[in-house]
């Protein structure tokens, strides 16, 4: 296989570590494999969508989630590094409303895969870092939500010693006793 598996607090949360294969003149590694992804997963899925974001050092994105067409998200850096969270917020879940979080970097390679469900969101810890992710749906604006990033119920143990620059949709996220959730 192109990588491993490697469990998270979260059972349905996976890290990915790629089988990175380097010599003088650089690196080569298999970012993705459908075939791998779903013996590794146990999931049968199709990625509609690929994003790319770039941001400062600083700049906490999140925590986003679509309350209709949900969707599972696989991450990764490219560029710098980030600590990516995923928060459970599907109440029928023995572990809803608890998160996990991984750092992620352009050179530890690894990828989070973030299932339907959960809210996502990530704060950038160099000083610029691109963030790539697939997804199982489309974006629909119109149902998508933002977790408070610092829910004192959640208790994010975000690894910063600063404020996060924060977009205003999520400065004015709500708190997990007010979201929208999942049955």
């Amino acid at each position: 296989m192109p990588y491993t598996s490697i469990p998270t607090a979260i059972p349905d949360v996976l890290v990915f570590e790629p089988k990175v294969f380097g010599d003088a003149r650089g690196f080569f590694f298999e970012s993705f494999n459908a075939r791998d992804f779903g013996q590794l997963t146990g999931l049968d899925l199709q990625f509609v969508q690929d994003n790319h974001s770039k941001s400062g050092r600083g700049v906490l994105r999140g925590l986003h989630y679509q309350i209709q067409h949900p969707q599972g998200k696989l991450v990764r850096v490219v560029q710098g590094e980030v600590f990516d969270v995923a928060v459970d917020l599907r109440r029928s879940s023995p572990t809803f409303g608890r998160w996990v979080g991984q750092t992620l970097s352009a050179d530890n390679h690894k990828q989070m895969w973030i299932p339907p469900g959960f809210a996502h969101g990530f704060v950038v810890l160099s000083e610029t870092a691109e963030f790539l992710y697939k997804t199982t749906d489309y974006w629909f604006p119109e149902h998508e939500r933002s977790l408070l990033w610092n829910d004192p119920e959640l208790g994010i143990d975000w690894p910063i010693d600063f404020t996060p620059q924060l977009a205003a949709k999520d400065a004015a996220a709500k708190r997990l006793s007010a979201a929208d959730l999942f049955d």
